[in-house]
């Protein structure tokens, strides 16, 4: 019997799993670390705290089993994330997470000087606070002396990648998310560099995301590790979302619209991100910054009570009552970092229970918003993620969308990263189908039309002087 490791480096924890050569899952491990906000729209994370939960949950996940008949692992993680090395391969400073808005300043120099219309020409997309490009201008600005000392640039699950191997590489999937990665022809786009000021040695060799990049013999181990592949690409290998007709919406901590496509796009609608899938094929993306994060905070901060992933009993849709869903800022479709959050419509008699339902209305629309610039003709979706563990949200998603939604049992990226190491493809079971209540999504789409208004009547409001 073989056995094949997945592992999916998250924003809150690494989870990774075991699956034999049929694709099934047969043990999981989860293990925490920290996330730290040290300044307002800053959010980093210790690398170090990766690799430490890394070693201890593939020590127990492996506990038992004769090493020799592990055949191969594949990594998925969270994107655009800034990782800085010196000389040695050791951390010179926390890494810059993809929710981090910091780089407002960077972002609208990329957009607005080097110009949309040129970065798309040479990258596939426009610069977003999220982007790697814009994080290391920024330290180049605010941190000089920790960029003299910088000689390795590479994304989170590289990282891990590098300390299992101590070969450093990346993958298609994921150096599409950094603004200096040539998506249309796959590879590090010269040009792009000498604008943002690094040296192509500075970077991680490209792979595609089944190739194996070496080979690591830790833990007691031999055997081949693959380039893995940036969350969501990973999750749609998990979903089997590989061709296009397709869509794989996913809720974490933030939210994603995933459609595959044959072909390179050169999208209408720059908030629409155009990336390499990890199949060798290409897709569509477009992702709202707080998902079910934004079910966590009301509860957790708000409310002060446990996390509760929200009811099956929230009532009937609140027509005067809404929520924007902007609580880190937004990507797609504003690509403002500077915009908040609100609720819109607060009057004495709102319960606890409608203004649940109104951020699992704000969380669908917005996902609505990302769907209809994909311009697809969606007709069903699979949907994976922490947000599924609510079927209220689920209804209420199916009820704008007006589709069919699968909530895919597996564990997402940890399960796409193991099939791309076992070079299989799996159907994924379905744990539940919600098929969306006609007469409600009559009353969502007249909803939905005056959420459409308000960010344009905010936006203003929140941006810097």
């Amino acid at each position: 019997m073989s056995f094949f490791i997945g592992i999916d480096l998250g924003t809150s924890a690494v989870k990774m799993l075991l699956i034999n050569e049929s694709g099934e899952i047969l043990k999981t491990v989860s293990k925490e670390y920290p996330l730290y906000f040290p300044k307002p729209n800053w959010s980093e994370q210790n690398p170090e705290d990766w690799w430490k939960a890394v070693c201890e949950g593939l020590e127990q996940l492996t506990d038992g089993l004769n090493k020799a008949d592990i055949k191969g692992i594949g990594v998925g993680g969270q994107m655009h994330g800034l990782v800085m090395l010196d000389e040695n391969g050791s951390v010179i400073r926390p890494a810059i997470l993809w929710n981090d808005t910091r780089t407002g300043k960077q972002t609208d120099y990329l957009n607005n000087v080097i110009g949309k219309e040129r970065l798309q020409q040479l990258t596939g997309n426009i610069a977003f606070a999220g982007f790697t490009a814009p994080k290391i201008l920024w330290v180049k600005e605010n941190e000089p002396e920790a960029f003299k000392q910088c000689r390795k640039i590479c994304l989170p699950k590289d990282y891990i990648n590098y300390k299992l191997t101590g070969v450093f590489a990346t993958d298609v999937s994921d150096a599409s998310g950094t603004l200096y990665f040539d998506v249309k022809n796959r590879k590090w786009s010269e040009e792009m560099l000498g604008i943002i000021g690094i040296d192509v040695s500075f970077l991680p060799k490209v792979f595609e995301s089944y190739e194996v990049i070496g080979k690591t013999e830790l833990f007691g181990l031999d055997c081949p590790v693959i380039a893995g592949a940036g969350d969501n690409a990973a999750a749609a290998v998990g979903t089997n979302t590989l061709s296009e007709g397709l869509c794989n919406i996913s809720l974490g901590t933030s939210g994603t619209v995933f459609v595959p496509t044959d072909n390179f796009v050169f999208t209408k609608n720059p908030a629409l991100h155009s990336f390499c899938h990890a199949n060798g094929k290409y897709h569509l993306m477009g992702c709202i910054l707080s998902a079910a994060s934004c079910n966590k905070w009301l509860n957790e901060t708000v409310f002060e009570a446990e996390y509760n992933v929200g009811g099956d009993d929230l009532g009937a849709p609140q027509t005067e009552l809404y929520f924007l869903p902007y609580l880190s800022g937004e990507r797609c479709p504003h690509n403002d970092p500077y915009v908040k959050g609100a609720f819109i419509g607060l009057t004495h008699a709102t319960k606890r229970e409608d203004m649940q339902r109104s951020v699992f209305e704000g969380v669908s629309f917005a996902i609505k918003d990302c769907i209809s610039l994909c311009q697809n003709n969606i007709k069903t979706a699979t949907v994976c993620g922490g947000g599924t563990k609510s079927k209220a949200l689920m209804q209420i998603l199916s009820d704008i969308l007006n589709i069919e939604l699968s909530v895919i049992d597996n564990e997402g990226p940890a399960f796409g990263g193991a099939l791309l190491a076992a070079g299989i493809k799996k159907t994924p079971l379905i744990k539940y189908t919600v098929s969306p209540d006609r007469a409600l999504n009559e009353i969502y789409e007249k909803k939905y039309k005056k959420y459409k208004t308000l960010y344009p009547a905010l936006k203003d409001f929140y941006k810097e002087d």
